[in-house]
């Protein structure tokens, strides 16, 4: 019953995904773009007789976005690309990374009304590199450093079909009524391991079928910060009234531009998944750099 509710899901939102591609490609020179991409770098060095204590460290990041957006009487296409790699380095560690993500997202909104859309998207999430837990310590009590992510272990591919809200310029809600999440994870190593809630150990591909919730703002908070924000629930619908059968993320990213090319970052991201861990993941970095942009 499961598989034939997931062939009938899918072979629907791709009807919607191609229907709405079809139409934007007529509508070719409405698509606006923004693209940019920039290093981050961040540095300090204290002498063999520096009292005040501290250690060498040396950080480096490197970032892509890519955004294109059609807006019509009829459509509301949009296309997001977020790449983002970072690495840390001080005197008493190895090269260590600190951010590490892959995100695109493609969202094809059909407009039954000046504010409702009826929806068909497309999500995926992966990373780059290894992800290590260090000192982690094992059956006997010994920390070692032990693999817990890589490159397609996990990815997230998330394809949903519902309503969206927009009740302003800057500010949108999502219901998607049919959602299908699928988790894969490619690395033997960690699939043997049972991790990221796979059925059995070994396993590559789970599917869940879910509803999501997603609330999106973006806007100028101030001449030069920009606030990007986005919350997204994701609720399994043969775990509903379980505790462990709801995924949370929030991202939040301000941007503050020094000047053209200069800017300063600050993200923070707030997670809780069961199946990775039961408690809160919190990540934030700051950083500032330089920023090279294109757009239309």
């Amino acid at each position: 019953m499961k598989s034939i509710i997931t062939f009938i899901f899918c072979f629907t939102v791709s009807s919607v995904n191609l229907f709405g591609m079809a139409e934007a490609d007529s509508l070719v020179q409405q698509w606006k773009k923004d693209f940019n991409t920039g290093i981050n770098i961040n540095q300090s060095s204290f002498s063999e007789n520096w009292k005040g204590g501290g250690s060498n460290t040396f950080a480096i990041g490197w970032f892509l976005n890519h955004s294109a957006k059609v807006v019509n009487n009829n459509w509301r296409l949009n296309s997001d690309l977020n790449l983002q790699v970072g690495f840390l380095q001080n005197k008493t560690q190895s090269l260590r990374k600190n951010v590490d993500r892959i995100f695109y997202e493609f969202k094809a909104g059909y407009r039954i009304s000046p504010k409702w859309d009826f929806y068909g998207s497309t999500n995926f999430q992966s990373q780059f590199f290894k992800g290590i837990e260090y000192n982690k310590k094992n059956k006997l009590g010994i920390p070692i450093d032990s693999l817990v992510s890589n490159i397609f272990a996990p990815a997230y591919l998330t394809t949903s079909m519902g309503l969206e809200y927009h009740p302003q310029k800057s500010f949108y809600t999502r219901i998607g009524i049919g959602s299908l999440r699928q988790t894969f994870v490619f690395d033997e190593r960690i699939s043997r391991a049972g991790l990221y809630g796979l059925e059995r150990p070994g396993d590559n591909i789970r599917n869940q079928f879910v509803f999501q919730y997603l609330m999106n703002i973006e806007k100028d908070i101030f001449q030069n910060i920009n606030m990007k924000a986005r919350y997204s629930a994701l609720i399994d619908y043969f775990r509903i009234g379980q505790t462990d059968g709801i995924v949370h993320r929030l991202d939040a990213n301000f941007t503050m531009k020094v000047n053209k090319y200069v800017s300063t970052n600050l993200q923070a991201v707030l997670f809780r998944d069961y199946d990775q861990d039961p408690n809160w993941q919190f990540s934030q970095i700051l950083a500032m750099g330089v920023l090279y942009r294109l757009g239309n």
